[in-house]
């Protein structure tokens, strides 16, 4: 049998912070985020303890919409609220997986339809995305709380010794497949040795300055680079995420053979495309690789996978997408909810999944484990996370055994907001020849070394106990 633990009390931070530079990813543009920080406290045969978890509320990401940001923003903040006494006065009982699958599945659906039922009455509902997103960093906390109660990181007891069932008691296999989960365990599919260092994804948004012919000199003047080409030199960069539009194939060719031209000349290595689900028909994208194979050869050959162009609610959108996994790997992001969503995308011709802890660390672990029992390849793409948010996001990674490295940006957006967490793990917080370096990261829980880091915290948002 397991260790089990439940939650016994919840209080919820808000902590706002403001990009350096726009970030404009799909149709908006992201100038600010407020993050949710969450400290859970559980209980158990071996005492209690506290856990801490945290996620930006990317409002554009999650809940992209022609109403106003203020009025999203306000939404998800309020399900934060309703969230955190939901968790507090949660009766599951578990290992932290066992917890947050078991809220996920007879909580949040319920309390998800209540406030679009009550809060947006007669107003454009929040999307699922948003809820999940909402209900991170309570399960990132839950999941932090159960390693600090025993002493140990708590990628170390996602295995027989601490759990109560296995992963068939969570997963499917897909029909016609060899696969079996009994007797498995989501340790049975992490990358070992852990890497203490990755190969760190640069994301170049929209908006981002690409030469100096780019420049108004209204740029910031604060010690950071501004154009991308002293990025790659500042922080060795080999690996460019670009940002497209989706509804624009001259202006998205365009900017990647640029960004493209610009990655030869700095001798970075890799390049990703990510539409953020704008494209509505895989000729978009067949055509724009197409005629990059034919004029920009070199160019094609250094996009290692192509991310999410198409609309993320997969079940309403059912697009035979094969056609372009026939030329590049093709990644799930938005759409990669949770497993049964990665087991309708593979049938339907996606070869990858790029895995977030904003979707919750519960959600993630299981999804990696069912794409790889799948031979599906992964990724780890960030939510520009900064502060506490970035060590869950990177220790995924280094678990998960991505195709590359992890997307890491928000030492671009907003690296300010970082300094506190930064002073005790430099090395997550800037990224030196091409990399991030874990080896900071030890300690309880997700390691992060929280009474070293000397921040403070805004007044409490909501706090519940039984």
């Amino acid at each position: 049998m397991g260790i089990d633990i439940h939650p016994v009390s919840v209080d919820l931070y808000f902590l706002p912070v403001t990009t350096r530079v726009p970030l404009k990813f799909g149709p908006e543009t992201l100038t600010s985020v407020i993050c949710a920080r969450v400290c859970m406290t559980v209980a158990g045969k071996e005492g209690r303890a506290q856990g801490w978890g945290e996620t930006p509320l990317s409002v554009q990401w999650t809940w992209p919409s022609s109403i106003a940001y203020q009025e999203r923003c306000d939404a998800m903040q309020e399900f934060c609220r309703q969230l955190a006494q939901a968790w507090a006065y949660f009766r599951g009982k578990g290992h932290p997986l066992e917890v947050g699958h078991d809220f996920w599945r007879s909580v949040l659906p319920d309390l998800f339809k209540a406030f679009n039922r009550k809060q947006r009455a007669g107003k454009e509902p929040m999307p699922w995305l948003a809820a999940l997103v909402c209900c991170s960093p309570f399960d990132i906390a839950l999941h932090d709380a159960y390693g600090r109660l025993l002493g140990v990181p708590v990628y170390e007891t996602y295995n027989a010794r601490y759990m109560n069932v296995d992963l068939s008691y969570f997963l499917k296999p897909a029909v016609g497949s060899k696969v079996s989960f009994v007797g498995k365990y989501p340790a049975d599919f992490f990358k070992l040795p852990v890497p203490r260092r990755m190969p760190a994804w640069h994301l170049v948004g929209g908006k981002d300055l690409l030469d100096a012919s780019e420049l108004t000199g209204e740029e910031p003047k604060d010690g950071y680079p501004v154009l991308l080409p002293d990025w790659i030199e500042r922080d060795g960069l080999k690996c460019l995420k670009v940002k497209l539009r989706g509804t624009d194939a001259a202006w998205d060719y365009d900017r990647l053979v640029k960004v493209g031209e610009i990655a030869l000349k700095h001798n970075v290595l890799w390049l990703t495309s990510d539409f953020n689900s704008t494209v509505t028909n895989p000729a978009y994208v067949n055509e724009l690789l197409d005629r990059l194979v034919q004029d920009h050869p070199r160019i094609y050959q250094m996009i290692l996978y192509v991310e999410q162009p198409f609309p993320y609610d997969l079940e309403t959108n059912q697009i035979d997408v094969h056609s372009v996994s026939a030329r590049k790997p093709l990644f799930m992001d938005e759409s990669a909810h949770d497993w049964k969503l990665i087991r309708l995308g593979r049938q339907l011709g996606w070869t990858g999944v790029a895995l977030k802890t904003c979707k919750t660390q519960t959600g993630a672990l299981l999804s990696l484990c069912w794409a790889k029992a799948h031979g599906m390849t992964l990724m780890v793409q960030d939510l520009t996370n900064p502060m506490l948010a970035q060590i869950p996001h990177c220790l995924l990674a280094a678990y998960a055994g991505t195709i590359m490295g992890v997307e890491t940006n928000a030492m671009q957006f907003y690296p300010a907001a970082s300094a506190p967490e930064e002073a005790v793990h430099p090395g997550l917080y800037r990224r030196r020849n091409g990399e991030v370096d874990l080896s900071s990261i030890r300690g309880p829980g997700f390691g992060y070394r929280l009474d070293e880091i000397k921040r403070q915290l805004p007044e409490k948002a909501a706090g519940f106990s039984k």
